[in-house]
């Protein structure tokens, strides 16, 4: 991981820390696809806290030259999307995070216990 994308992924968790993100989890999927190095996955207690948490990732990551490529999810707040690039951050609401599961989606193929190797 480049230098720049280590210094962006300490901006993101830096701002979810500042804003009391419950169950950050950082995930490197750099052997999983070329989308992204990370993704960043954290959790709200409400609609206001999941784009108080997404507002401020944005904004701690302009202030360091860091523009967000896309955003999604903003008008519900119950999952927000927040593309940078080479970190992607997914802010939900715990309901949402619990149902959609993404850390077991990105784990390495070798960490699925209920895939079988050939």
């Amino acid at each position: 991981m480049t230098a720049s994308n280590t210094a962006l992924l300490d901006i993101v968790l830096d701002a979810l820390d500042e804003m009391k993100a419950k169950n950050v989890s950082s995930l490197d999927v750099r052997e999983i696809t070329s989308v992204a190095d990370n993704m960043v996955i954290a959790s709200g207690t409400s609609t206001r806290h999941v784009k108080a948490m997404a507002d401020s990732v944005m904004e701690k990551a302009k202030e360091k030259g860091f523009r967000p490529i896309g955003v999604e999810g903003t008008e519900s707040a119950e999952w927000i999307l927040v593309d940078l690039g080479d970190v992607i951050v997914h802010l939900m609401q715990q309901a949402t995070r619990e149902y959609y599961d993404l850390e077991r989606l990105w784990r390495k193929p070798d960490h699925h216990p209920d895939r079988k190797k050939s």
